[in-house]
């Protein structure tokens, strides 16, 4: 009866009061499952956007080189671009986001066949893009575009149905109080107290994201920035508590052991299949994450690069954010426009074979790393990133049956297969025509009855 009457009030105090809490610590926050709608996503966009957008060059770490590293080449840059005395928080009012379009942002993620886009609400220079409370006059509402740049954005997302996340950084380079709070070895922590969580609770509260992108957090412990008593809120009390997802960057030796998914690092990749959700964040600009305006095409990923590292991340497990950095204007390049509809396209045909897939028993063929597996309950999708020059395509790894069905993703009808003399099947794709241009990248045939 005891027992019952128990349940009877867990019932009552409904469904989140009854549910276990977390503690504020590793063991129970890591132990919190990952919410289901972030590997199904697979496929999300970055985009790194701020002041640094307005010097336009280097990269976003445009403050860093010039006045904490004092970098000659980024000296010599501001000497030649701006007038004598220059500082740093004058290319503000130049962050004007004039031509910042938000529905039209949206759009284009979504035709590039994005779930989720997590934009830069503060990178390390300490600027935010929304009305933060607690960045007098050093925010995208009292100076700049004077718009709430996040909430723009956020609400054009959700109205294309696509999931919203916010990168915040932990640290801010030359922010005085978070200075004083390193001068003492991270014993104090004003800077932690009057700054990061108050943001870091306003952006919850008033913006509900789907995902928190932390970052920044290398110079101090998790103690310090308070990191653990922030997501036992989250998780536990949170508007957001049953939907939220969050990386792994909160404090110093947390990256690739502690949080939601794992980072691990930039352009992180794996060699073999790990064992827990994994994202590779990779950029279009290969040499940066803000935009430069003396950006070349070489520097550019090209569209084979762009989905071998998709294909190869899904296939182990991963989710793929790609990023793109837009002007000071608010506009995205058109190189990379053209680069986000081009893996679209690519999607299009071949998303049966990303989205909501799972890894296979083999990730990749062992005699080529140009074929990679994925999977959805018994079908295997085998991706084959180089068209063969015979026209037939041969798998190792599968074990086909009597019954084993094959067909091309885009194309109709079935192909024609036999068993490998030695192990595995061979596939007679269908006739591609001569060209002098190279064909598409990447194509994914689709077996039905294989173990």
């Amino acid at each position: 009866m005891a027992a019952l009457a128990l349940l009877c009030a867990a019932a009552a105090l409904g469904p989140g009061l009854a549910a276990a809490r977390y503690r504020p610590d590793w063991a129970s926050l890591d132990a919190r499952p990952l919410p289901a709608w972030f590997d199904r996503a697979k496929v999300g966009v970055f985009v790194h956007w701020g002041v640094f957008s307005v010097p336009a060059w280097g990269s976003e770490w445009f403050w860093w080189h010039w006045q904490g590293q004092h970098d000659a080449a980024y000296e010599r840059f501001v000497r030649r671009r701006f007038p004598p005395g220059t500082t740093y928080a004058a290319f503000a009012p130049q962050f004007t986001a004039h031509d910042f379009q938000p529905r039209q942002w949206a759009q284009l993620f979504q035709r590039a066949g994005a779930r989720y886009v997590v934009l830069t609400t503060k990178h390390h220079e300490g600027f935010t893009n929304w009305g933060s409370p607690v960045s007098w006059n050093w925010n995208s509402v009292d100076t700049g575009p004077h718009r709430d740049l996040v909430g723009e954005l956020g609400e054009a997302l959700r109205e294309s149905n696509l999931r919203y996340g916010l990168y915040h950084s932990l640290m801010e380079w030359f922010n005085p109080l978070y200075l004083a709070d390193k001068q003492s070895g991270f014993k104090t922590q004003s800077f932690v107290l009057k700054k990061t969580m108050p943001e870091l609770y306003d952006l919850v509260l008033k913006y509900k994201p789907d995902l928190i992108w932390s970052d920044g957090d290398w110079e101090a412990p998790d103690s310090y920035w308070n990191s653990t008593s922030f997501l036992a809120w989250l998780y536990n009390d949170s508007p957001v508590k049953d939907t939220v997802v969050v990386n792994d960057r909160w404090g110093r030796g947390c990256s690739c052991h502690h949080g939601g998914f794992y980072n691990c690092a930039d352009k992180y990749r794996p060699g073999t299949l790990p064992d827990h959700k994994w994202e590779m964040c990779s950029s279009l600009d290969k040499l940066s994450w803000g935009y430069r305006s003396n950006m070349s095409l070489a520097e550019v990923m090209d569209e084979m690069s762009m989905i071998e590292e998709l294909v190869q991340t899904v296939s182990l497990g991963g989710n793929y954010l790609l990023n793109v950095g837009p002007t000071k204007e608010g506009v995205i390049a058109p190189i990379f426009q053209e680069r986000l509809l081009a893996l679209g396209r690519w999607l299009d045909t071949n998303g049966e074979a990303i989205y909501e897939s799972q890894p296979w028993r083999v990730q990749m063929e062992n005699t080529t790393d140009t074929v990679w597996y994925t999977s959805k309950g018994p079908v295997v999708f085998a991706i084959f990133l180089l068209w063969p020059r015979d026209g037939d395509l041969h798998l190792s790894s599968p074990i086909p049956s009597p019954g084993t069905r094959v067909t091309l993703l885009g194309y109709g009808g079935t192909l024609k297969w036999q068993k490998s003399p030695g192990k595995g099947m061979l596939i007679t794709l269908p006739y591609m025509l001569p060209s002098p241009l190279p064909p598409q990248s990447g194509w994914a045939v689709k077996l039905e009855g294989v173990k």
